[in-house]
């Protein structure tokens, strides 16, 4: 039987970030790595331009179904039922998943933001729910979804500014803000020009504003954890975002495609973590319980 998915090709070592790394304990990499391929395979049902919307939708309910436990014969919905029996075993909610699962069924069927409110509460449930996830499986206490929400806000958003070109061409989405574009007198058509004007480079600058104003949200993160190898991984992604959105100000998104070297991604990545352990191993830091803890 054909499965519910659409592959993209995209594997987690191409990914921005760092998807489930070795800093990870070793016993939960299993479990990311459950809800990194059912993530992945809704985003692609979603991404698929060859799928009529009303096909993504059917696809994403089917999906849905199963990680309720409604299709427990349907074995085409095996990255559902993969990440369900992950769930079992780890305790944590399927909410997670269907929350992002929510958002894919809406790219589905919208293509437009009016403006960044409207956008923040699409990454609420796009980005944020994997930071959830995370904490969720490593035990955190929930107040640290506080910074962790605008950590995988931050990341959807370098996401959007890094394939606004792609974005529109091939599945006519803009993450934009429409009120944004209205200000600077452009119409999404914009993004097909060979390199930003003056104007888009603005916009574009200024949804960056956002991201950095994010960033220092989710700054806190790596001390509030009580894991530290998930604090490091936090740290390390912290890094890598702040890095790849000072590149998105100086290179242009829409002349090509901006993303981090595979140097950049092991130097600021490495940077990120060992300045965290640096900084938990200071005596008197708040919820110090640091490296051992798995």
């Amino acid at each position: 039987m054909e499965q519910i998915k659409s592959p993209s090709g995209k594997a987690a070592g191409d990914e921005n970030f760092p998807v489930g790394s070795w800093l990870l304990p070793a016993r939960l990499r299993p479990h990311v790595a459950a809800f990194y391929r059912f993530a992945r395979g809704a985003d692609d049902i979603a991404d698929n331009p060859d799928l009529t919307p009303e096909e993504k939708v059917a696809r994403l309910g089917r999906l849905a179904e199963a990680l309720r436990g409604e299709r427990p014969d349907d074995a085409a919905a095996g990255i559902a039922h993969a990440l369900r029996d992950s769930l079992a075993q780890t305790g944590v909610s399927a909410q997670h998943g269907l929350d992002l699962l929510d958002a894919f069924t809406q790219d589905a069927t919208q293509t437009r933001y009016a403006d960044w409110d409207t956008l923040m509460a699409y990454c609420a449930r796009s980005a944020n729910p994997v930071g959830r996830f995370l904490l969720d499986l490593h035990g955190e206490d929930a107040s640290g979804y506080a910074a962790s929400d605008p950590l995988c806000s931050a990341l959807q958003i370098i996401n959007h500014v890094q394939d606004a070109k792609d974005d529109y061409r091939t599945l006519d989405r803009v993450y934009l803000p429409q009120d944004w574009l209205a200000a600077e007198g452009l119409e999404v058509r914009a993004l097909t020009a060979p390199a930003s004007d003056a104007r888009l480079r603005r916009l574009l600058d200024r949804c960056l504003d956002g991201v950095d104003a994010l960033l220092e949200r989710a700054r806190p993160l790596p001390l509030v954890l009580r894991s530290g190898r998930l604090a490091l991984e936090s740290a390390a992604i912290l890094a890598l975002a702040r890095d790849l959105a000072a590149a998105l100000r100086v290179q242009d998104p829409v002349a090509g495609r901006v993303a981090h070297s595979r140097t950049a991604f092991v130097v600021h990545g490495g940077a990120g973590a060992l300045g965290a352990l640096i900084r938990r191993a200071v005596p008197g830091r708040q919820n110090r319980q640091v490296w051992g803890r798995s």
